[in-house]
């Protein structure tokens, strides 16, 4: 297993940001996620994606957010979908699909608890053919992505999937014990199976990648373990894929970022008690000039 370290950062840069350079050309995000309880996870994700370069972000969401999430984040495009029972839904085909072949990256899940409306999205997304869009799924939809390899086999090579160990579990039909005992086997097993680039997320974070090569990363840092923290990450990940990093550095570089700011909050907040959102403003002074 191969240390995310400064080393493999150098042999692994980030695509570099023209000083010519256009909104369209430092690429464009499509979030999609959120639920009625959980109405605000999904700014954390878009904004994270812009702090790390992108140049658009549209964000996808419940209609009866839509308004109120335009205004509290103005950067952002949004589209308001249809809902049912506070949760997300599809909408029409042609309004989905043309969102996601405009995008260079989706990030679908942040926000969302229920795994059938997030397997509904995913299954909507496997009918359109976007072959130069990458794909990242977290929260709600990793945890339903298991009986749905075959939705996601448009996206093979670009797909990326962010669990938790709790996630994992329910993506690996193993037990949560099972997937923290043996991290690096689960991860690997599902990089194959999905033909992705697999973030198995915690203290000591697994990327994994489908011809079984291994990264870690441990960030010591306990105050990253709070509410919202993984839809930043989600965030950052899809930023840089929409920059043009391949799913592998986007991931890798995704999680050192987040890592980073979190050790930055702490040093100037606190060890913990720092919020999501605070993570936000250490990332650009982190990127490599």
């Amino acid at each position: 297993m191969t240390s995310l370290d400064a080393v493999w950062r150098g042999d692994h840069p980030l695509p570099p940001v023209a000083a010519d350079s256009t909104k369209k050309s430092r690429g464009r995000v499509l979030v999609i996620g959120g639920a009625q309880r959980l109405p605000g996870a999904i700014r954390l994700t878009g904004e994270a994606a812009l702090r790390v370069g992108a140049g658009r972000v549209r964000i996808a969401t419940l209609q009866s957010h839509a308004a109120m999430l335009g205004m509290f984040f103005p950067e952002a495009g949004i589209i308001g979908l249809p809902e049912q029972d506070g949760e997300l839904m599809p909408g029409p085909p042609e309004l989905l699909a043309g969102q996601v072949v405009a995008h260079n990256a989706v990030v679908l899940g942040p926000g969302m608890a229920d795994k059938g409306a997030a397997a509904r999205l995913i299954t909507a997304l496997g009918l359109v053919s976007a072959p130069d869009t990458a794909l990242l799924l977290d929260a709600a939809a990793v945890a339903c992505a298991a009986p749905l390899r075959d939705q996601l086999r448009g996206y093979a090579e670009r797909l990326v999937l962010t669990p938790h160990a709790g996630e994992m579990a329910a993506l690996s039909g193993l037990g949560e014990a099972e997937v923290t005992a043996n991290p690096a086997s689960v991860a690997q097993k599902m990089a194959e199976r999905f033909d992705a680039i697999v973030a198995l997320k915690g203290p000591e974070t697994v990327i994994a990648e489908p011809d079984g090569a291994l990264l870690h990363f441990r960030s010591e840092c306990a105050g990253l373990a709070t509410a919202g923290s993984g839809d930043v990450l989600a965030g950052i990940i899809g930023g840089l894929l929409a920059r043009g990093a391949d799913p592998l550095a986007a991931t890798a570089w995704g999680v050192w970022l987040h890592a980073e700011a979190g050790h930055a909050c702490a040093v100037r907040i606190g060890p913990v008690g720092f919020l999501a959102r605070d993570l936000l403003g250490e990332v650009p002074g982190l990127l490599p000039r």
